[in-house]
């Protein structure tokens, strides 16, 4: 992706004290080793007395378990965080991290000075998909609300347009979800390659068995629409985010548009690089 580079300002990794990631058995470095080093040198920017965002997902995971230990050994203090799903608020607690609401951290902290959370795409302006975990809307919330927004990735997240590698989501309220899907469809009609699916999970009964598909809900009770494209998002994102917020039942969807201040990319070589918007 040579033309990756060409609308940000690519900079290597300052030096860290942590070093590159083992090889695995065949000399190259697996995919959860570079998720780990991008998100150990995303950690090295908060400082005490900071008050987070803490992502949710696999890579967001790596953070949460670096911050525990740097609290815990005392290298960092009087740090907060305020978590993106209830999966994150448990692995939170469970490693130590304080943890306000996102009212209380803009009561008493001023707000959240630094996020910090993984993407499921970026592409050449910073813009993201997430949420394909379905957690979307308190990650948007969240990490919207002001402060810097740090998206920690390995290489194989960098796409020239979104929607190129899996579902872009969309949440949706539960009520009239088949009209609203509908609706979904209708935006993008005619579009080759198009198509949109209510997300499913197979429930179990009480003794573990598999019973039949439901719905997926979120951690507001809500219900995830998945837009897929042939080819990737084509047209004017803004304009397509606008028409997709404007339908009556949608809560929020997963293209994050201009929100990431930088992203820190791991290298299958086990070099870091950091890409920022330019000014």
């Amino acid at each position: 992706m040579g033309s990756f580079a060409s609308p940000l300002d690519a900079t290597p990794a300052p030096p860290s004290a942590k070093p590159s990631p083992p090889p695995a058995a065949n000399g190259a470095v697996t995919q959860e080793e570079l998720k780990r080093v991008a998100a150990h040198r995303a950690v090295e920017m908060v400082e005490s007395g900071m008050t987070l965002g803490l992502g949710t997902g696999s890579t967001a995971a790596h953070a949460l378990d670096r911050l525990g230990e740097l609290l815990r050994s005392g290298e960092l203090t009087g740090v907060a965080g305020v978590p993106t799903s209830l999966k994150t608020e448990a692995h939170a607690a469970r490693v130590g991290i304080p943890m306000l609401s996102l009212g209380e951290a803009a009561a008493v902290g001023g707000g959240i000075d630094l996020s910090i959370d993984g993407a499921d795409e970026v592409d050449p302006e910073l813009n993201l998909v997430k949420g394909r975990g379905g957690s979307l809307l308190r990650e948007k919330m969240i990490e919207g609300s002001g402060g810097r927004f740090v998206v920690i990735v390995d290489e194989s997240k960098l796409v020239p347009r979104l929607g190129c590698t899996g579902a872009v989501p969309v949440e949706v309220v539960p009520f009239g979800c088949d009209h609203t899907l509908g609706l979904v469809r209708k935006v993008f009609d005619g579009l080759p390659g198009f198509t949109a699916r209510l997300r499913t999970v197979v429930s179990k009964d009480g003794e573990g068995k598999e019973k039949k598909e439901v719905p997926f809900v979120t951690d507001n009770g809500n219900y995830i629409v998945e837009m897929f494209f042939e080819d990737g998002i084509r047209g004017d994102l803004n304009e397509i985010s606008d028409r997709l917020l404007r339908i009556t039942g949608v809560v929020e969807h997963g293209m994050f548009l201009g929100m990431a201040t930088s992203v820190v990319v791991a290298k299958k070589d086990g070099t870091v690089a950091l890409l920022h918007k330019k000014k």
